[in-house]
């Protein structure tokens, strides 16, 4: 029963993507261009803007990154898979540029619904600056059964691997999602691997303690159970996938929960989009087009994942408490004492609200103050602080300087 669910959800969005190209057929044949009248045209272009909206949400957007400029010279760059997991890829971003003393930098992108393409101008902006390593996060539907599980304990093992394998001198910035999960993988570090360890860790809108300045995601984790987490936010992925059977938290869900937070504002946008296109002065890569084909291309999430997140970092505060454990191994974040931290918030932040994030430089108390570092923006949201005009003139200056001085 619950397998038909996952495939009414994508026989629905093919039904109305169908539709909409119906519409786009339809109302965009010539005869209509006798007509005066502007309803031909509202209709065409409804359908247009629909069809490929809905195309977007099952497509995995291309990280689009072939060169880069810097100091007047144009740079080839090329994307090439350097440690393969089974949930993830450890991408690196080669280029033909010669400079010494770069500095190696690990984005640890969110696995929160969207692909690791949400970061695509984060590293973009540092590619000049930096040598640049993401994890790319594979869509749960595409990893079949015989994989095994993936819950945040997996995460944080992906993460402590990946350290070891970058190391040394390593910066981690962890964008959002990870950010917890970053300063445990970093304190297992820090005991067990000590020379393995990173030189610098940048944090960046990330739940560290969630009831620091609770929101609406916070609100959300704690008033629900898990069990109806469970039987309402999950099911098996249907059988057009290679996961097929495997228990998912639904990116289409998780979707609908981000545009449902800001809904008239998504409205307001589509229909304004509509009319730039009608008067011929919207074009496909214009800042709606490039937001929306990046915002509405969403990926599943393991069941276990999505409820081990919100259990043991919303509900039970594990990171923010100093409790979480590795495979029943107390993790001791007072093991992390020599590594410069860096916490970037925006003030506008509505998913991981300013206080949040920042919470970590109160939780690690053995590191000491001439090592701690913070930036709030005072205009910036939460894609602001990572991938926007508040990074790239303003906090992406802020990261290279802190980087810089370690």
């Amino acid at each position: 029963m619950q397998i038909s669910t996952y495939d009414f959800f994508e026989t629905s969005r093919q039904y109305n993507e169908w539709i909409s190209s119906s519409l786009k057929t339809f109302w965009g044949n010539p005869i209509f261009g006798l007509n005066p009248s502007p309803i031909p045209q509202v209709m065409f272009t409804y359908g247009k803007l629909t069809e490929h909206y809905l195309s977007r949400v099952t497509s995995k957007p291309d990280w689009g990154i072939n060169s880069f400029v810097a100091n007047g010279n144009e740079y080839s760059v090329s994307k090439k898979v350097i440690l393969k997991k089974p949930f993830c890829e450890l991408i690196k971003f080669e280029t033909n540029r010669k400079k010494a003393n770069i500095k190696k930098v690990l984005i640890i992108a969110p696995m929160s619904g969207h692909y690791a393409t949400l970061t695509r101008n984060t590293v973009l902006s540092l590619l000049p600056d930096c040598e640049v390593f993401v994890t790319d996060w594979l869509n749960a539907r595409d990893v079949s059964l015989s994989k095994g599980k993936f819950d945040i304990e997996d995460f944080t093992k992906y993460l402590i691997e990946f350290y070891k394998f970058l190391s040394p001198d390593l910066n981690v910035m962890a964008i959002c999602q990870p950010a917890p999960l970053a300063l445990a993988a970093l304190s297992f570090i820090s005991k067990n691997y000590y020379k393995k360890k990173p030189s610098t860790l940048t944090l960046i809108g990330g739940p560290i303690d969630p009831e620091a300045n609770p929101s609406s995601v916070t609100d959300f984790g704690n008033k629900l159970s898990l069990d109806y987490l469970k039987n309402t936010m999950t099911m098996p992925v249907g059988v057009n996938y290679k996961g097929v059977g495997r228990s998912v938290y639904p990116g289409i869900i998780q979707l609908s929960s981000f545009i449902s937070m800001n809904f008239k504002t998504h409205l307001n946008s589509f229909f304004d989009q509509v009319f730039k296109e009608i008067e011929g002065i919207a074009s496909e890569n214009d800042r709606h087009n490039k937001f929306y084909n990046e915002y509405l291309a969403v990926m599943d999430m393991t069941a276990e994942f999505y409820l081990t997140t919100v259990n043991r970092i919303f509900k039970k505060r594990e990171i923010a408490k100093n409790i979480f454990s590795l495979e029943n191994e107390a993790l001791d974040l007072n093991d992390i004492k020599d590594i410069p931290i860096f916490i970037i918030e925006g003030k506008n932040d509505d998913i991981s609200a300013p206080g949040q994030c920042l919470a970590a430089l109160e939780i690690l108390k053995k590191i000491p103050d001439n090592l701690k570092f913070s930036y709030l923006h005072e205009n910036a949201g939460h894609y602001g602080i990572f991938s926007g005009k508040a990074w790239r003139e303003d906090i992406r200056p802020e990261f290279i300087n802190f980087i810089n001085k370690f």
